[in-house]
């Protein structure tokens, strides 16, 4: 008998992350929780870094997924911003990997696509099409529901992702 896959979806950023924890068994999906990690606005890198830390490692604690993805952030405005949102995305890989946790990895343009069809949709977008897809999704904030997208898009791929991994080890 297939037992359900529990997985957290994460979209980083510096002063807001959000996280999603959905479970899917084959094609079907239910959401579990969500929310969003605000971390101090003020204050050293470091110490801002040690709270998105923190809170994240508490989420697995609280919900224990056997998956985590975590979406690729594509900044090409101000080069200081994309580093210190490079150093939150960093965040985001190694809490679940610490837990032992395994990491995916998806673009934005894939997740969008993989919810909505589009790979260009709008934030408003995505959030309606989670709540079709998680009709009991209480995603209270966009960064909330980009990561519960993030987390459909892993049910969606992750079984390809397996298949190519055992391919490469033969």
């Amino acid at each position: 008998m297939r037992r359900a896959v529990r997985i957290l979806g994460i979209d980083p950023g510096l002063r807001h992350t959000g996280w999603g924890v959905i479970e899917a068994e084959g094609a079907r999906l239910a959401y579990v929780a969500s929310g969003a990690i605000h971390a101090p606005t003020e204050g050293d890198l470091a110490l801002r870094l040690r709270a998105l830390h923190e809170a994240l490692a508490g989420v697995i604690v609280a919900h224990e997924p056997d998956e985590a993805a975590v979406e690729e952030t594509f900044v090409n405005r101000n080069p200081q911003s994309a580093l210190k949102l490079g150093h939150a995305r960093g965040v985001a890989l190694v809490v679940p990997a610490l837990a032992g946790v395994e990491v995916a990895e998806y673009s934005a343009n894939l997740v969008k696509k993989t919810v909505v069809g589009a790979g260009h949709a709008a934030k408003a977008q995505i959030a309606m099409m989670v709540k079709v897809l998680l009709p009991r999704s209480e995603a209270l904030t966009s960064d909330a529901a980009d990561a519960l997208a993030v987390a459909i898009c892993h049910a969606q791929h992750r079984g390809a992702r397996k298949r190519e991994a055992m391919l490469l080890k033969k």
